[in-house]
């Protein structure tokens, strides 16, 4: 049986590091798809400064292309919490989220003008995401690799 003293003298800081920040990251973005999907969603879209022309390219998202935003948000969030949990699960995790952004980002900028109507400020803020997804994925295998996760 292992009690929380021995399994956090196991457990490497940065374990607990990146796990918080990736907690607090990912739930930002489980925050802003929740508010974006209630009733209120368009309110919300305009208060971050979203137009008119963003919003309703917003709301012509096919649904396929919703599900593929809901995958990356909610895998991302499974991950960091199964990271904390220090259990394999979280790169698994982290790859579905990742997925789901690619699939997203080809739906924006291959498929639909949603990656213009965003403009250099959408295109930054997904090179961002993209980056700290791909580090997420990057960590999670390599604490499983060498056994930080069970």
């Amino acid at each position: 049986m292992t009690d929380m003293t021995s399994m956090t003298r196991s457990t490497p800081w940065h374990l607990w590091a990146v796990g918080g920040i990736s907690l607090l990251w990912n739930s930002y973005g489980a925050y802003d798809y929740t508010r974006t999907n209630l009733p209120d969603g368009e309110a919300y879209m305009a208060s971050l400064g979203m137009t008119a022309a963003q919003i309703a390219t917003f709301h012509d998202m096919p649904t396929w292309a919703v599900a593929a935003w809901a995958f990356g948000v909610w895998g991302a969030l499974a991950g960091s919490i199964l990271l904390l949990l220090r259990m394999k699960l979280a790169f698994q995790a982290f790859v579905v989220s990742l997925l789901g952004l690619l699939v997203s980002l080809v739906y924006a900028y291959g498929m639909t003008d949603a990656g213009a109507a965003g403009g250099t400020q959408g295109m930054i803020m997904y090179g961002v995401i993209l980056a700290a997804c791909l580090f997420f994925v990057w960590y999670s295998r390599m604490a499983s690799k060498s056994g930080i996760l069970r």
